[in-house]
């Protein structure tokens, strides 16, 4: 039984803080509730009591006031006294303890009790009544807010700073990467220290990524269904704190050590050189539809914060999981801008891949570029100087926008995705989008002026089969998530067998076929993005939506790590050419002209018989084999002291036939005199050797080659 205590009232504070801010011995409280009538500030005590504090004053729709003798490590939770009127948009109910939005840290479990709902739910199973008020205290059942002193030693800490063009992203799971690692101590794994731990970093360096994205870390919660099925929400995109790190991830504790924790995890990171960008969700809440729980924004200011339909019973759904925050509004699109400038001046972090960004970008009803949330973002001083990458599209109308974001965005390109696994696959339509893909999808970026690192090049993400699945299944197998859900469409393969196989023949082609995928994202023109763990050959056993898998089916097994090293190795060795190699990095689109009059073009693209790609070659739907020259002398972009970049010249053939191929290197002529070849997914034992112009080279099925250029000043040492 909860001990409430005689309500005080606070003294006069400041309104412009929202949240819960220490000022000398004292804690200021601000928050937004434009309709309510009392709003109750309550201080929890570890025995289950709790102290009610008034704040009384007003201002620009802001409650606020000080509280005396409140420090770092109070946990508080927020009372709402205002009107119930579902029909009208307005859930205000008292009876429930609400996280206040502005959270620097968040404490405790949620138990999915009826209390937890705003509205009369008689049991879990059922959705009851949204517009009858449900009275019980949902104090015993619900996470609380902790007040946060910001104060960290950073030292010298000081962002990388990579420059697209020289970005390779590296997408993990701050749980899933350290559960299962044997150089890291049992109690820090799954946690922000557990990533910082020197044996992690080390691995980062050597694979050769420059920027580690956090699947989300704000703090996060299991949804009702996942609850009641006994499952757990893994990959995070169940938000319930914009600016509390999850304590979930924290190995030191949950009173404000989580942040002290991540702090230092990104300190850490940022002194080996690599950056942190974090996966974030702001286009909706845990709170969900109508009939969800009342954890914050619904009981605070509802019709605020979220898009609400033309019955305001109803919630605007864009994203598939219930509501739609509602960043057209001043104050929601400034709670959303203030935890991405918190993220990055208080946190430090170098950037964000914003999930499900149309439904961001959207005004009244379609998704506008020149709406309020890009344009803040856009002007903002902060948030323009840091990395931006979109998921361009969402669940709603119109709202699949790839090539359609602004300046200053890059975006998750899955026509690279689809193009390359089909062309893998033997399904794709000849090679002319191919060519457009591995080539920086000019086609997408060019015409307004956008370069080609704007396209965030993948194959595979945390969304979808692992790359082993990918080639090692032909459907999905979600039996684990207890309901029939993911994806239908992977483009995917098993190549004689689903699943697992002892057939020698059945293994031998699934991993030359990894190691073509791989080939083709890191040498590709654009930021290429590793999913973690696909270079040690991780399989989920042919789920394509682990989401709801805190398990061994999601964590990284480097147990078995030795026995992908080809595969590792291959990553670490394409991952150093391309950074020694500016003509992999290139920052302005290939034309397919000569850079300087006399030399060679930029770009050719040549058919198997040797000879430059004809139009109706380019036009033949069965072509299944791709040559493309990369001059190393045609780079339009220059050095700081205005030279002209330059660098050696490659040769790439990719050959998706299950049928071998002899391919023709081209005449001497205007490309090179001989070649030295560095990768050969079919022939392994050829690498090192040396093959002169005009000869012709047998090429496996289903294989990739990459050969160097011998020219003056760049033979192999």
């Amino acid at each position: 039984m909860t001990t409430v205590r005689e309500p005080a009232v606070a003294l006069p504070g400041d309104w412009s803080r929202l949240g819960a801010t220490v000022v000398g011995p004292d804690t200021n409280v601000a928050v937004l509730a434009p309709e309510a009538t009392r709003v109750q500030v309550c201080l929890l005590d570890d025995d289950g009591s709790e102290d009610r504090v008034d704040l009384v004053d007003q201002r620009n729709l802001v409650w606020f006031g000080r509280i005396p003798g409140v420090g770092a490590g109070q946990r508080y939770g927020l009372r709402v006294h205002g009107p119930w009127r579902p029909e009208e948009g307005l859930r205000h109910n008292p009876a429930k303890l609400l996280v206040d939005p502005y959270a620097r840290a968040i404490t405790g479990g949620l138990r999915y009790h009826p209390a937890v709902f705003g509205h009369h739910r008689p049991d879990l199973q059922h959705p009851g009544n949204d517009l009858h008020r449900d009275d019980r205290d949902s104090a015993p059942y619900v996470p609380t807010a902790v007040v946060v002193d910001d104060h960290f030693d950073w030292g010298d800490d000081a962002p990388p700073r990579v420059r697209w063009s020289n970005t390779v992203l590296y997408e993990l799971n701050v749980r899933g990467f350290t559960m299962r690692h044997p150089a890291v101590p049992e109690q820090l794994r799954g946690t922000f220290a557990g990533l910082a731990h020197p044996a992690v970093v080390e691995y980062l360096l050597d694979l050769g990524v420059t920027t580690v994205e956090l699947m989300p870390v704000h703090q996060f919660v299991d949804e009702p269904h996942l609850a009641a099925l006994g499952l757990h929400n893994y990959w995070g995109y169940n938000t319930l704190g914009f600016f509390a790190p999850h304590a979930g991830y924290s190995s030191s504790g949950s009173r404000g050590q989580q942040v002290t924790e991540f702090k230092a995890m990104v300190r850490a990171l940022h002194a080996a050189g690599l950056e942190v960008v974090l996966d974030v969700v702001y286009n909706h809440t845990a709170e969900q539809g109508r009939d969800g729980p009342t954890l914050s924004w619904r009981g605070l200011a509802n019709v605020h914060y979220y898009r609400l339909g033309r019955n305001r019973r109803d919630y605007v759904d864009y994203t598939g999981c219930g509501n739609t925050l509602d960043v057209r509004h001043p104050r929601t699109l400034q709670m959303v801008t203030d935890s991405l400038r918190y993220w990055v001046t208080e946190m430090h972090v170098d950037g964000f891949r914003f999930d499900l960004a149309a439904a961001l970008a959207r005004s009244m009803h379609d998704v506008d570029m020149l709406g309020t949330f890009v344009a803040v973002i856009q002007q903002d001083p902060v948030l323009r100087e840091v990395k931006l990458i979109a998921e361009p599209w969402d669940i709603g109308p119109g709202g699949y926008q790839v090539g359609g974001f602004p300046h200053l965005w890059t975006e998750w390109n899955d026509r690279f995705r689809d193009t390359v696994r089909d062309f893998w696959r033997g399904h794709a339509d000849g090679v002319r989008d191919l060519a457009q893909r591995v080539s920086g999808s000019s086609d997408l970026y060019a015409a307004d002026g956008r370069r080609p690192f704007a396209s965030i090049n993948f194959v595979t993400a945390h969304d979808g089969f692992t790359l082993r699945d990918l080639v090692s299944y032909g459907e999905r197998h979600n039996e684990a998530n207890l309901a029939d859900d993911g994806h239908p469409d992977n483009r995917s393969a098993n190549y004689g067998a689903e699943g697992p196989t002892d057939d020698p023949d059945v293994l031998a082609v699934r991993r030359r076929q990894m190691a073509n995928l791989l080939t083709t994202l890191l040498l590709s023109t654009g930021v290429p993005m590793l999913t973690a763990g696909d270079e040690i050959g991780r399989t989920q056993q042919g789920n394509n939506n682990a989401y709801c898998q805190d398990n061994e089916i999601s964590w990284l097994d480097w147990e078995s790590a030795a026995a992908w090293a080809d595969l590792t190795s291959l990553v670490r060795r394409l991952l150093r050419l391309r950074a020694e190699h500016p003509v992999f990095r290139q920052r302005h689109f290939f034309v397919g002209q000569p850079a300087v009059e006399g030399g060679r073009k930029d770009v050719a693209w040549f058919s198997d018989a040797g000879e430059e790609m004809s139009d109706a070659q380019w036009w033949d739907p069965q072509r299944r084999t791709l040559g493309l020259f990369l001059a190393g002398d045609a780079i339009r972009s220059r050095n700081p002291d205005g030279s002209r970049v330059t660098d050696a010249s490659f040769l790439l053939w990719l050959h998706a036939d299950r049928e071998p191929v002899p391919v023709r290197l081209p005449d001497a002529g205007s490309w090179a005199e001989s070649y030295e070849v560095l990768v050969d997914t079919g022939r392994p034992s050829r690498e090192g050797r040396r093959i002169r112009a005009g000869e012709t080279v047998e090429m496996p099925g289903r294989s990739c080659l990459l050969l160097r250029a011998d020219e003056p000043g760049w033979a192999a040492g």
